[in-house]
């Protein structure tokens, strides 16, 4: 058994499990529908009977009580609740029954970055690369990633932020090819990497600021959707060269667990290795 004493974990584990619950519908999962409901999706009873827990057991979950909770009877939660692997995975990280990676020390995300990762951004010539924190701050990035997505150098140290960037500033947001899906997205990842730094003062104040000024942001946030990765596709509109095709990739840096590389590979099938060299072409002209 495991006592799931963090506040704000049982707060994000309670609000997980109420909206898993308000999407499903008795016949999913082969009750019969009963009369009129006031609010959408399954009573708190029903997913009590799906899993063979007690209605009161189930309903202090929700209400965030500090209890004891066994894997079995989570993994029961999970079935009840038809939860992908991915959500299946976010219940059990918020109700500490996995591993969770080393605490992130404060001093190590301020100080200065390893001047190896910088020249590893360096090295990827043509690929747009960047390396992020665990509240997804921008923390160094490469000549081929300003060409694509605009000088970071020239913003804020609060706003060099893919999150910030793709929910407020309007000229990142209008490079996405399909922005919806890609800050959906994006939000799940965030939200499913997070899980481990909920009380990080960066991510709450990020969340804090994002539900203040970005109206989608504050409309997505609440549905605790989760993903591990999105998908490797990506397209940009870029306002000189026109249409880029990408696949992403991101890696956890084994030195430094709180950091993240992520890589922008030209499609090959596509003509944007062509645009890439034009673009850092005419950066080279405009320094000169």
């Amino acid at each position: 058994m495991v006592v799931v004493t963090n506040k704000s974990r049982r707060a994000l584990l309670a609000n997980f499990l109420r909206t898993r619950r308000a999407r499903l519908s008795p016949s999913q999962i082969g009750l019969p529908a009963g009369g009129r409901r006031r609010t959408p999706g399954l009573r708190r009873e029903e997913v009590a009977l799906a899993a063979g827990v007690s209605v009161a057991y189930y309903t202090w979950l929700e209400q965030a009580r500090d209890l004891h909770v066994s894997r079995s009877v989570l993994e029961s939660i999970a079935n009840a609740l038809r939860l992908s692997a991915d959500e299946r995975l976010h219940l059990l990280q918020l109700a500490d029954h996995l591993d969770a990676p080393a605490p992130v020390e404060r001093q190590e995300k301020r100080e200065k970055l390893d001047p190896l990762l910088q020249r590893l951004l360096d090295s990827q010539g043509m690929n747009p690369a960047i390396i992020t924190g665990p509240a997804c701050d921008i923390r160094a990035w490469n000549r081929a990633a300003c060409a694509v997505f605009g000088d970071f150098s020239a913003l804020p140290e609060h706003e060099r932020n893919i999150l910030w960037l793709g929910f407020v500033e309007s000229t990142f947001r209008q490079r996405l090819v399909g922005w919806e899906d890609y800050a959906q997205e994006a939000l799940a990842v965030f939200r499913a990497k997070s899980r481990h730094v909920v009380d990080d003062p960066d991510v709450v104040r990020l969340v804090d600021e994002l539900e203040r000024v970005s109206p989608e942001f504050r409309q997505w946030w609440p549905q605790h959707n989760v993903r591990t990765v999105t998908d490797p596709s990506q397209e940009i509109k870029h306002p000189q060269v026109g249409r880029l095709v990408f696949e992403h990739l991101s890696f956890q840096v084994s030195t430094h667990l709180n950091l993240r590389l992520c890589i922008w590979l030209p499609d090959p099938a596509s003509n944007t290795l062509e645009k890439l060299e034009e673009l850092l072409k005419w950066e080279d002209a405009d320094v000169r």
